[in-house]
């Protein structure tokens, strides 16, 4: 039989309509992926690889004794250590404080929303004097902790305090919208089976929000590691005790003294890439695991 018997009309099937490719409202992958190389090349790739060219120029002895200099190791000790800190206490705290703009009801609750934002829109030196002026031995608290023998201002503990104030934003603004995701009738499912508090958050929040608490440690610590303006007031900037990487590098700038302060950011750089490496890894795991949980 054929197919003109078979459509009973005897006229030839007709061809298929060429399907049509969606429009899309941004240009194809090419010039979209061009422009974007171009943009991260221009603003990014090139002035980091001019810091690379320029340390490597003046020889790896010179390279070597300005990044090990002993003033500049106490520096990078102060520099990181109390960006690592304060990005994990900003993780607790700050998961308890999104928690309770998420969860809870409560007088103000709009203001404390405002404010957590008052770091990214409060210029970096109006932030360091005023934790100066509270923190400094007749401020307000300065004078409240003065009896117990506790000094902020001018002391390492007063950049952790710094360090934790501009911080705090990125761990609650990141952990927010998973929590308002979140279905409650997973912590009664978990609750109506047994679990007490510390369970339900181990096994259910906590694996949850993991991912976002990690997006939101690496954010703290990145903007810790290189903040100047609020820090610089607060530090006290005493060699060897209170002297912060991103002043060593101005000084040495002051200078003149380009191989040093180009040998300190190459440092400062290489570091960074491979602590965030290292916590992006940390990051991706968690969310396979979170995913093959959930298929099981």
């Amino acid at each position: 039989m054929t197919t003109t018997a078979v459509l009973g009309s005897g006229a030839a099937a007709p061809a298929s309509a060429p399907r049509r490719k969606p429009r899309r409202v941004l240009p194809g992958f090419g010039p979209t992926l061009g422009f974007t190389l171009f943009y991260l090349s221009l603003l990014v790739l090139i002035p980091l690889s001019a810091v690379f060219i320029k340390a490597a120029g003046h020889g790896f002895e010179a390279f070597w004794a300005a990044a090990t200099a002993p003033r500049v190791l106490a520096s990078y000790k102060l520099s990181f250590g109390t960006a690592l800190l304060a990005a994990a206490i900003n993780v607790v705290f700050g998961l308890i404080l999104a928690w309770s703009l998420v969860r809870y009801e409560f007088p103000g609750k709009k203001l404390v929303d405002a404010l957590i934002d008052l770091p990214f829109a409060l210029p970096t030196a109006v932030a360091g004097i005023s934790l100066t002026a509270l923190y400094a031995g007749n401020g307000w608290l300065g004078q409240l902790l003065a009896p117990w023998g506790i000094k902020v201002a001018f002391t390492p503990l007063g950049i952790l305090v710094a360090l934790i104030f501009i911080g705090l934003p990125f761990v609650v603004r990141t952990v927010q919208p998973v929590l308002e995701d979140m279905e409650t009738e997973l912590e009664e499912a978990a609750a109506s089976l047994g679990a007490h508090r510390w369970q339900t958050f181990r096994l259910v929040v906590l694996p949850i929000v993991l991912p976002a608490l990690l997006t939101g440690f690496a954010l703290a610590f990145a903007r810790a590691v290189g903040e100047y303006g609020s820090v610089i007031f607060i530090a006290g900037n005493i060699p060897m005790v209170s002297e912060i990487t991103p002043l060593m590098i101005i000084s040495k700038l002051e200078q003149y003294d380009y191989v040093g302060a180009t040998a300190i950011a190459t440092v400062m750089l290489i570091f960074s890439f491979v602590l965030l490496l290292a916590i992006n890894g940390l990051q991706a795991w968690s969310a396979r695991r979170n995913g093959q949980e959930g298929r099981k």
